[in-house]
């Protein structure tokens, strides 16, 4: 259902085609641009005989299916990253995989390594071989430790009126997040990028936070190191040091007070990562109210569903009730009319139906309740010669007000449909029979007329016994 028909990959965009079958956008207009007069794959596969105009695939004549799309974009999805636990829907899915911090991502410097998103910045710091800048002041070639100096990330976004500007990070693509400074590896149309920045505060937030720890802690190193400060050529330490001795410090503006503005700067930060974390948990709760109202709904369906197919059991129990009432005899007097007889007798003599039991009946409103059975090929003494003829007496539920054992007598007719001669045999009940004493089961074991007919009669020309494959059974049982 929620295949393309061409690529079998989940459809995207989905269109329907005249014969019912769907396509991905991109699918249907490439196969029409490359195949002219086009038929429908999945029509050929199906049936290639019900291949029709209908099947004949063209742009124009297929139409957006927008319940499809809609359906699509809610299905329960996960990442099958290794590593990655996200699930959601469908919708959210595209931007997820520009995020996951377990896909493997090639290095954009054309290094030619593969690593996971979330390792590409120690990549980028440790083991990345083209990871070179070219200061565009001095036009010297800086690695990784050497251009990212810490003031210069804090100025670009934070105090450009306190620093003049020395080696510069380098600045966000046109196409990526324009915190890709800081570690975002987010890249995509300008309209994604917004939405993104919107989505991603939160996340952004505990880049920069990690960022202004890391400039903390080198700056605290820093001031230790320039307790009595004179300008020099260099500094010991790594790059963010070598940078220190060349930053110009505004008159009246110690390395205190700059330690001051930065240490404003992590706490305005801290406020908002926990304003975002405050959020994110808001969420969450959130989402798992909407889990738990969910849940509930689900059950409330589930309970629903039960009580739905209990009505469907109490239904189909009432249709049966109401066909055997409308069949059922209360005088003792019944007619049973059976039809497909050639097949029946075959089923018989081949031993797939034993044999058939007629509707019950009743001997009176609040009678016996009987029934009868026939063995078309035959039973016991009479099988394969003879039709044999039983009367079964059934369990009733007025059983405990009757007298017991069953003492009525018993007539059976197999009717000749020109009204001339008719089979006719009667029976006394035998009161020490097990078959006529109160029923402990459904039904007791049939007794009756073993030989009732020569199937050879049956069958005769001479009799319409069998007429338009349908014969009739009547049972009279003398109640005064």
């Amino acid at each position: 259902k929620y295949l393309c028909s061409n690529c079998n990959n989940i459809l995207k965009k989905a269109l329907q085609t005249l014969c019912g079958h769907r396509y991905c956008s991109a699918c249907l207009t490439w196969i029409v641009r490359n195949n002219k007069n086009a038929i429908c794959q999945k029509c050929k596969e199906e049936d290639p005989n019900t291949v029709s105009e209908e099947s004949l695939l063209a742009e124009e004549r297929a139409f957006g299916d927008a319940a499809i799309n809609k359906e699509i974009s809610e299905l329960k999805v996960h990442c099958v990253t290794l590593g990655c636990s996200w699930s959601g829907i469908m919708k959210d899915f595209e931007e997820h995989q520009s995020l996951c911090e377990y896909a493997l991502i090639p290095c954009h410097t054309g290094c030619g390594h593969v690593v996971m998103r979330k390792k590409l910045a120690d990549h980028l710091e440790n083991g990345c071989v083209n990871n070179v800048m070219v200061c565009q002041q001095c036009q010297r070639s800086l690695s990784s430790t050497e251009y990212q100096n810490p003031f210069q990330l804090v100025f670009d976004y934070f105090t450009s009126f306190f620093f003049s500007q020395s080696h510069s990070m380098p600045s966000a693509n046109k196409d990526g997040c324009c915190f890709s400074e800081v570690g975002c590896s987010f890249r995509g149309s300008k309209e994604k990028i917004k939405e993104h920045e919107k989505s991603a505060v939160g996340a952004h937030m505990l880049l920069l936070l990690q960022h202004m720890r890391q400039l903390k802690g080198t700056l605290c190193s820093a001031a230790k190191t320039a307790q009595g400060f004179t300008p020099q050529p260099e500094l010991n330490g790594n790059g963010a040091g070598k940078s220190i001795s060349k930053l110009h410090i505004p008159a009246g503006l110690d390395l205190e007070n700059k330690l001051h503005v930065f240490e404003n700067i992590v706490a305005v930060l801290n406020k908002e990562v926990e304003s975002s974390n405050m959020e994110i948990m808001a969420f969450r709760r959130q989402s798992e109210l909407d889990q738990n109202i969910i849940r509930g709904l689900e059950l409330k369906i589930a309970e629903l569903h039960r009580c739905l197919t209990q009505k469907d059991a109490g239904l189909s129990s009432l249709h049966k009730s109401l066909l055997f009432s409308e069949q059922a005899s209360y005088d003792g007097i019944f007619l049973w009319k059976i039809t497909d007889v050639g097949r029946k007798l075959q089923d018989s003599v081949t031993g797939r139906t034993v044999g058939l039991y007629s509707p019950a009946f009743y001997t009176a409103k609040y009678g016996y309740k009987v029934c009868l059975r026939v063995y078309l090929n035959g039973d016991g003494t009479g099988k394969g010669t003879h039709m044999s003829l039983f009367f079964v007496v059934m369990k009733g539920d007025y059983d405990a007000l009757l007298p017991w054992p069953f003492r009525h007598k018993v007539t059976f007719m197999l009717l000749d449909q020109n009204n001339r001669e008719h089979v006719i045999d009667a029976f006394r009940p035998d009161l020490t029979s097990a078959s006529f004493q109160r029923p402990v089961s459904d039904m007791n074991v049939a007794s009756g007329c073993p030989m009732f007919l020569p199937l050879a009669k049956l069958q005769s020309p001479k009799h319409a016994y069998v007429k338009e494959d349908t014969l009739f059974l009547k049972c009279i049982i003398e109640t005064n």
